[in-house]
C-alpha cells in the first residue's frame, strides 16, 4: 500500500533522501508522494519528525 503526506508536514524534506524509488517530490513548497511510483516500503516514515507520512 502506498503512503501519502498529510497536513502535519512542515516541509523539512528529510523524507526525500530515504525514498529508494524517488517517489517523493517538492512542488510550490510542499512535498508529496506519487502513488504510482511508491512501492509502500515505508522507508520514509521513520525520517518524518512530525509523523506526517501515513498509509494512503
Amino acid at each position: 500500500m502506498a503512503y501519502k503526506i498529510n497536513d502535519s508536514c512542515v516541509n523539512c524534506g528529510s523524507c526525500v533522501s530515504d525514498c529508494p524509488v524517488e517517489a517523493i517530490s517538492e512542488k510550490d513548497g510542499a512535498y508529496s508522494i506519487d502513488p504510482a511510483i511508491c512501492t509502500g516500503c515505508g522507508a520514509c516514515v521513520g525520517s518524518c519528525p512530525t509523523d506526517a507520512i501515513v498509509q494512503a
